[in-house]
């Protein structure tokens, strides 16, 4: 394997695992208060492991948004009307991911994939705009901190957020 292609197969591991810790965090977050809204007790851990699959699902699917609409920013135009589209593509693949889990879900539960998607699109549309607008709250910081990296730089982003401590060789 060339040294060139190594390098990126590990940075592109690097980043799918932050960005699924970023969600894993997000999604374990909003399971445990799912849990504490709903009074269940004891907390049933089972809720953090599928929050868990869903951010490592949900990261492999914002890497490969993000190759089929990478960010782009023009030197000297700023980064929030690239950075808005990007946001609105990335929350429609989560939808997308939301809405294919609850098919899953169905399945585990020996109902119709294709009548839990339904379900999904048109039981409650205004718990689908409050999802959609909890999951753009997610993607909308990451989707900074990757434009700041684009139009700075992954090193001096990186020194910005982290110091100096460690800083990219990008």
């Amino acid at each position: 394997m060339s040294t060139t292609l190594e390098v990126k197969l590990k940075k592109e591991a690097m980043k799918a695992t932050l960005l699924a810790l970023y969600f894993a965090l997000w999604f374990c977050a909003l399971a445990f208060l799912a849990a504490t809204t709903l009074r269940e007790r004891p907390i049933p851990l089972s809720i953090f492991g599928f929050a868990l699959l869903k951010a490592g699902i949900c990261a492999k699917f914002m890497m490969l948004a993000q190759a089929v609409y990478p960010i782009n920013i023009k030197q000297g135009y700023g980064i929030m009307r690239p950075l808005l589209s990007a946001s609105v593509f990335y929350l429609l693949v989560v939808i997308c991911l939301s809405a294919c889990e609850s098919g899953l879900e169905a399945l585990i539960h020996g109902r119709s994939f294709t009548h839990a998607l339904l379900d999904f699109i048109t039981s409650d549309p205004i718990h689908l705009l409050s999802i959609s607008f909890v999951y753009w709250l997610i993607v909308w910081p990451y989707l900074i901190f990757a434009g700041m990296r684009s139009a700075l730089g992954a090193g001096a982003t990186d020194v910005l957020f982290f110091g100096k401590t460690k800083v990219s060789k990008e």
